[in-house]
């Protein structure tokens, strides 16, 4: 089951995707696309991913436990959805006209279209549990919300790409011992009505 660190696994995947894809056109560098909030201040890149939302995923149901060896339970992982907002760094330096921005913002649409799921092993090599891939979608929210969280790190509206991955499954660190069953005892009882009938 994955780790505690699969949610920046899952954000290092998509923007370690993006510098493969989209350098060195139309990204001049891998160090213009950085994991960043639009609120950070002096910061120099084109292309931000900003991770704005975690919410346990309700659409998938899990047994409460898991067992885990021969005496042991595990608590089940739980699933999670990661909203990702993608965005042009407005207060870099690089001079980016209105043109240059759709290009950009046409690239990261076309590549996560392309590369939108991911298998969990792949990003935690030591995993030994099969788990379904993460999948990379477009979130289905309007623009009020889009707006919202803009507003919510004080910043003003600006064309951005938001998409949801799902599921991610985080594993429990509650482990509970079981006992051993060291003794047992069994007892038979005959039926009265075949005794009588003898």
């Amino acid at each position: 089951m994955a780790d505690y660190s699969i949610i920046s696994d899952v954000s290092q995947f998509i923007v370690s995707t993006l510098r493969e894809k989209m350098c060195p056109e139309p990204i001049p560098s891998p160090n213009n696309i950085e994991i960043s909030s639009p609120a950070s201040q002096d910061v120099d890149y084109i292309v931000g991913l900003y991770l704005y939302d975690i919410k346990e995923d309700a659409q998938v149901t899990q047994p409460e436990y898991i067992r885990r060896g021969r005496v042991q339970l595990q608590r089940a992982p739980r699933p999670y959805a990661l909203y990702y907002m993608v965005f042009i760094n407005g207060g870099g330096q690089m001079g980016l006209k209105d043109p240059d921005v759709q290009k950009i913002i046409g690239k990261v649409a076309q590549i996560v279209n392309d590369n939108s799921a991911v298998s969990p092993g792949k990003l935690q090599k030591w995993l030994t549990t099969e788990e379904p891939p993460i999948v990379l979608s477009q979130a289905k929210i309007s623009l009020e919300e889009k707006v919202r969280v803009w507003q919510a790190i004080n910043k003003p509206y600006q064309v951005s790409l938001f998409y949801r991955a799902a599921p991610v499954f985080l594993s429990s660190a509650d482990i509970i011992d079981t006992p051993r069953v060291v003794d047992a005892s069994f007892s038979l009882q005959l039926n009265d009505e075949r005794r009588d009938e003898e």
